[in-house]
């Protein structure tokens, strides 16, 4: 583990994101996506979401591109502009090294770095005990389940809600 790290994702990252979430897509319930989105759709996200200064990370290990995260706005109305949700995925073969941590908490830096308040995990699927209990270990707390919300691989899927406060979270104003 010590030789992995942490950036700031860049567009030649590209091709290996894209890679990373196309399993998640077709074969996961960590994302409600029932197409996985082509290297131009990607870009563009990671084009939005890195221009309106929200942090997009990649993890690398040898080189290589394992894992990659990043947050966005939980909502866009404007009472919502200090919460942000994130999202993470690592490659199926770096799964459970301790590479969705260093991304998750990098993302917390980051987004505590520029003044958010509050970060909101939705975690698809409540059989998600991974994501669960990875954001549970990083100090989130249970906030709620939706159930049946999502309907993929001819079931429906809960969403679990989870929430962590960010620098001072809510005992000061924004």
């Amino acid at each position: 583990m010590s030789n992995l790290v942490i950036r700031p994702a860049a567009t030649a990252d590209i091709p290996a994101i894209t890679a990373i979430y196309t399993p998640a897509v077709l074969h996961g319930t960590a994302t409600f996506e029932i197409d996985p989105p082509s290297e131009a759709e990607m870009l563009q996200r990671m084009e939005v979401i890195s221009a309106a200064g929200f942090p997009y990370l990649a993890a690398e290990r040898a080189g290589q591109v394992i894992g990659y995260a990043y947050v966005n706005l939980h909502r866009t109305r404007s009472a919502y502009r200090f919460v942000v949700e994130d999202s993470i995925y690592v490659a199926e073969a770096a799964q459970r090294e301790g590479v969705g941590r260093a991304l998750l908490d990098a993302l917390i830096l980051a987004s505590e770095e520029r003044g958010f308040r509050q970060m909101i995990a939705v975690i698809g699927d409540s059989r998600q005990f991974g994501s669960i209990a990875l954001h549970r270990s990083a100090g989130f707390s249970f906030a709620g389940t939706l159930h049946s919300v999502g309907f993929k691989f001819g079931r429906w899927i809960d969403s679990v809600t989870m929430q962590r406060p960010l620098g001072s979270g809510d005992t000061t104003p924004a």
